[in-house]
């Protein structure tokens, strides 16, 4: 189901897969979530960088396409006497938040690189003179500390206008940013002893999303152990009761992240939020006024400061930015709430639509099962049909191939009296050669036998096989006289029997009454 102003159903598959993934990552809304994917030509990662980063407030190819061209200055000023416009000295007296960029650590493959082991035999004299020079050094730093401080110092700065992080020259082991912000917990323990401060153990990147996803101040805190008044400033304010009770009062929403600026990551930190003294606070938050995606500094809280301060100037940028992130909030929520009777509203739909189906399923299945059972039935009827006028038929074909009963004269004959399924005593003579299929053939034939159309020539019936449904049984004592035995009827029974006829059908037309 598409967004108001969106139509999913006209987008590619690949467009639609990455519409899903966006979507996944950002918790967007689709109607805010295509036109960006549209403008980033729907490249999943830059759209996402986007949204994190905050999209810049127009695209710099059209931004440039339309520019005017450029003018002298130098003749407008004469122009106008060096008097800059109102518009231009009012926008420059608008204050306007510092954006904050969301930094990436480097990634974990590429933390640290081990040293091949030829290249570490042929700078092995080279390691031993640094590492002789290093405790060299250090003696001196220990009988001479002020030596030691303008060294470090000298040191730091160095390191600084290269622009390289303190962790490439501190000796510090590079971490990947989990590891590290473990690392910097454990060391902060060590130091300064257990605390009741909420940090956040993860990268900055991490704490930077969870504080633009879930509205929150990110309180970014960056140390320097270089400075002297690092430990101090840590112990009195920092740790102090005021400023835990604040940072950990739920309230204020607020999300600790800390780190070394002897790290990698937290140098990098530094310098994109432009720190220039140490010890270093900031306190990030989302900018609706700005942008959707927008994260700006809110406040900056450079070098030592009292707890009271620290406090007032956290308070004063919470109450600044709170009203914007409410309406923010509230606006998600009910989005939320939409979203959230949408997806019932398809859940219903699609119940209804399954019960409907399976409604439809069952009735097809009945219908199909009627009908079936209705052809068996037809058949079953077709096949006693044809069963019945074959059973005639035959009836009449054997009947004209039975021999005529002997007459007076035979002297080798046997006779049978017959007690038929109707009750009705039949006795007759039958040659003493006879094979008892002949019996078995009179008494099926009788009916027959007894019309007037007894000798009509009839065809046999083509593929079809005629079975006895009775037997021959003698009473006292009871034998049965099967055909499959075969034999002669004087070998069977003897000159003369007295045989009751049975039926073995009986069981089949009593299923079939039930049916």
């Amino acid at each position: 189901m598409a967004d108001a102003g969106v139509d999913i159903a006209q987008l590619t598959e690949d467009q639609q897969l990455a519409l899903q993934q966006f979507t996944a990552v950002t918790d967007q809304e689709v109607k805010d979530a295509v036109p960006l994917l549209r403008r980033c030509e729907w490249n999943v990662q830059i759209a996402i960088a986007r949204f994190f980063d905050g999209e810049p407030a127009e695209d710099p190819i059209a931004a440039a396409a339309t520019a005017p061209a450029p003018q002298d200055t130098r003749r407008q000023e004469t122009l106008l006497n060096g008097v800059s416009s109102p518009r231009s000295s009012t926008s420059s007296n608008r204050r306007r938040l510092d954006a904050a960029p969301r930094v990436v650590p480097q990634p974990e493959g590429q933390v640290s690189q081990q040293a091949s082991l030829l290249f570490t035999i042929l700078f092995a004299p080279v390691s031993l003179i640094l590492s002789l020079g290093s405790r060299g050094f250090g003696f001196l730093g220990w009988l001479f500390p002020p030596l030691a401080r303008l060294w470090g110092r000298l040191t730091a700065s160095n390191v600084t206008r290269a622009g390289t992080p303190r962790s490439r020259t501190s000796g510090r082991r590079p971490l990947n940013p989990r590891d590290n912000a473990a690392r910097f917990i454990r060391e902060f323990e060590e130091e300064y002893g257990s605390n009741n401060l909420p940090f956040f153990e993860g990268a900055y990147s991490g704490a930077f999303d969870m504080a633009k996803k879930e509205l929150k101040f990110l309180l970014v805190i960056l140390i320097s152990p270089e400075h002297d008044e690092t430990a101090s400033w840590i112990r009195e304010t920092v740790l102090s009761q005021e400023v835990v009770d604040f940072i950990r009062d739920p309230p204020n929403n607020i999300i600790l992240w800390a780190g070394n600026v002897q790290d990698s990551e937290s140098y990098s930190v530094s310098t994109s939020l432009n720190c220039t003294k140490f010890p270093f606070a900031a306190l990030i938050v989302h900018t609706p006024q700005v942008s959707s995606t927008a994260m700006g500094v809110a406040a900056r809280i450079p070098g030592p400061t009292s707890p009271a301060q620290f406090v007032s100037k956290l308070r004063q940028a919470i109450q600044a930015h709170s009203e914007p992130l409410t309406r923010v909030r509230a606006q998600r929520a009910e989005q939320q709430a939409t979203r959230s009777i949408r997806q019932q509203q398809d859940s219903a739909y699609e119940r209804s639509l399954a019960q409907d189906r399976e409604r439809a399923r069952k009735k097809r299945e009945e219908a199909e099962r009627k009908a079936r059972e209705e052809k068996e039935a037809l058949e079953r009827e077709q096949a006693k049909e044809r069963y019945a006028q074959n059973l005639v038929q035959w009836r009449k074909w054997r009947a004209s191939s039975i021999a005529v009963e002997p007459g007076v004269e035979d002297k080798d004959i046997v006779r049978i009296s017959l007690r038929m399924p109707s009750a009705d005593r039949v006795v007759r003579k039958f040659a003493a050669d006879a094979h008892i299929e002949e019996l078995y053939a009179f008494v099926e034939c009788y009916d027959v036998l007894q019309a007037s159309d007894a000798n009509e020539k009839v065809a046999e019936p083509q593929g079809f096989e005629h079975e006895y449904k009775f037997q021959l049984v003698s009473p006292m004592p009871r034998e049965v006289y099967d055909l499959k035995a075969g034999g002669t009827i004087k070998e069977r029974i003897g000159r003369s029997g007295n045989l009751i006829v049975e039926r073995t059908d009986l069981g089949d037309e009593e299923e079939e009454d039930e049916e």
